[in-house]
């Protein structure tokens, strides 16, 4: 069923007074709204705003309530932007949470849920003080939450120290500004242990890296006790699916410094051995 001018006109308003809206969007509906009231034809007034919101929309990049407008004006089915409807703790025996934030939540994703013993992964934020945050807001830099991942696995097939291992691997444990090209505070490396067994394999692990010898740079990656988890708005969940070709442009960026950084780490390791065993 359509939506009527007057359901239409309501949004309209309703997006411009959210302070979630982004003021580009609330520039371009402002103008529609204007329009609108000035009695200009309302089917090409609402054309036009769906062709300047396009752009962003095919690129999943409109904030939110935008997004769902902008499936009301072009007769699609508006996404819910609810959380993944089985990310929850279905065994208290056999199943656990991890939480880790290593940069952009999108590249976070895939390495994890593509694992065996995997129940769900959720893109979210949390270390902040901000309540229910929104991606804009994280995206200042001004609520001290990260971008992270929370994952809900089964203990009888993936361990805990198994996603510490992977973790390692998929991050920048010396850049404490940011990882890779994603700049700022909100995408520096943490451990969330949401357990004391958590915490104690986390700091082992941490220093197993630090001995290594591996990095020539200090290892920063912290580790702090689990905090409330956000979930974040749904079209930032399972990114690596709903936009392949511009995920694929990430991870290789990212696979190109991390297959640098080992190699260096392993020419690092081998040298040391030399100097210990020269003969």
């Amino acid at each position: 069923m359509e939506a009527t001018e007057d359901e239409i006109v309501e949004q309209l308003y309703n997006l411009i007074v959210n302070p979630n809206t982004r003021e580009w969007e609330r520039y371009l509906l402002t103008a529609t709204k204007n329009s609108l009231t000035d009695q200009v034809n309302f089917k090409e007034q609402l054309a036009k705003l769906e062709a300047e919101l396009r752009p962003l929309a095919l690129r999943n990049n409109l904030t939110p309530d935008v997004a769902d407008f902008y499936q009301m004006i072009t007769g699609k089915k508006a996404v819910e932007h609810v959380v993944k409807e089985k990310h929850f703790i279905s065994d208290s025996v056999y199943q656990e949470r991890a939480i880790f934030a290593g940069g952009c939540f999108w590249c976070m994703v895939e390495p994890f849920e593509n694992q065996p013993g995997i129940v769900s992964v959720l893109s979210g934020y949390t270390g902040g003080t901000t309540e229910d945050p929104s991606y804009d807001q994280v995206s200042s830099g001004h609520t001290g939450h990260v971008e992270a991942v929370e994952i809900i696995f089964d203990t009888r097939v993936v361990s805990y120290r198994d996603l510490l291992a992977l973790y390692w691997q998929i991050t920048d444990p010396t850049d404490a500004l940011g990882q890779f090209q994603d700049r700022g505070m909100q995408y520096r490396p943490i451990i969330f242990p949401t357990t004391n067994e958590q915490k104690v394999l986390a700091e082992k692990t941490k220093q197993a890296v630090i001995n290594s010898g591996r990095y020539k740079r200090p290892i920063v990656t912290e580790i702090r006790p689990a905090e409330k988890f956000w979930p974040a708005e749904n079209y930032h969940q399972a990114f690596y699916k709903k936009q392949p070709k511009r995920y694929r442009a990430i991870k290789r960026e990212r696979r190109q410094f991390l297959a640098y950084q080992h190699l260096m780490g392993n020419i690092r390791q081998k040298m040391a051995q030399i100097k210990r065993n020269p003969s």
